[in-house]
């Protein structure tokens, strides 16, 4: 598989991308104040880290194989946290990582969808439409967090 320059810098953009997307949701791992919260976001942040792999390997010459897979948002059932007694100061906290993440999900999950159309060979783009796809259900699981906590 020969990418050009032009393919490869996109290629490493999306891969910026996604390292931005690690960090993040290390930290806001870290920084959440709700339990269910920080879970998911270390199960987006080990996908973000699945997506940055799959880019280290097509830049390295090899299109990783996209099989079916179910949809992790599909199987998401969030149970609320914020009902009863709780801190307004931690709903309020942990709903603006919820909006700057779902933020980031647009634009990264835009980026891959403007990016794929630069690319002939139909496993790349599959490979980088299934990545589109994940990046839409991480800000649905987010919305999904979100509506269950009364925090839209």
């Amino acid at each position: 598989m020969n990418l050009t320059e032009q393919q490869k810098t996109l290629i490493q953009d999306l891969q910026a991308q996604e390292q931005l997307c690690i960090q993040k949701y290390t930290e806001y791992e870290n920084l959440a104040r709700d339990r269910e919260l920080k879970t998911l976001f270390g199960t987006i942040r080990q996908q973000e880290e699945n997506h940055y792999n799959s880019l280290s390997q097509l830049l390295s010459g090899t299109c990783p194989e996209v099989g079916p897979k179910e949809s992790l948002a599909e199987q998401y059932n969030p149970t609320p946290t914020y009902v009863g007694a709780y801190k307004q100061e931690d709903k309020d906290y942990d709903k603006y990582l919820c909006t700057d993440t779902i933020t980031t999900e647009k634009y990264v999950s835009t980026a891959y969808n403007d990016d794929l159309f630069q690319f002939g060979e139909t496993n790349i783009r599959q490979l980088l439409n299934d990545i589109q796809t994940e990046e839409q259900e991480h800000a649905e699981m987010i919305y999904k967090y979100k509506t269950v906590n009364n925090m839209i």
